[in-house]
């Protein structure tokens, strides 16, 4: 038995973190399974419906995750022909992805999943935007933190 109570499970903001995001991925699993993509897929997708025609590190960087993470998620969207990629003609050395019809055609049927997904949290509107702001403040105290620990550390 722990001695100290920061230690306990329910005492744990990363915990409540991780549970309630496998809670709402599960959902968009259920619904994204359907039309055939995967979340991580989706993730890509919500960039490219945003900013469409844009390089694989900048897909990345908005998702804050690393290029090799998001080559394979591309390469397999090209395969379902549900984007496309092109050597830049500014820079041969870089990747641009943009959406193919069927790629833009997907937008609306997952733009109804996201509806149902959010639907499910039965959070009143003013909440859900609430909790959105908040953790994406969280989101970006901790990725400056890191940051500075790192600079710290060279």
């Amino acid at each position: 038995m722990t001695q100290h109570k920061n230690l306990l499970l329910n005492n744990q903001l990363c915990f409540a973190l991780y549970a309630a995001t496998n809670s709402i991925v599960r959902y968009y699993r259920i619904y994204l399974n359907e039309i055939g993509i995967t979340y991580t897929q989706y993730l890509v997708l919500l960039v490219l419906w945003e900013t469409d025609n844009c390089s694989i590190k900048i897909i990345a960087k908005t998702l804050k995750l690393d290029s090799p993470t998001i080559t394979p998620i591309v390469q397999k969207l090209e395969k379902m022909n549900i984007v496309k990629r092109n050597r830049s003609n500014e820079d041969e050395r870089m990747v641009l992805v943009s959406l193919t019809r069927a790629g833009i055609d997907l937008e609306g049927q997952v733009a109804d999943i996201q509806n149902k997904v959010a639907c499910k949290t039965n959070l009143k509107t003013k909440d859900f935007n609430e909790l959105k702001i908040t953790l994406n403040k969280l989101a970006e105290t901790m990725a400056e933190k890191e940051k500075n620990l790192e600079s710290l550390l060279k």
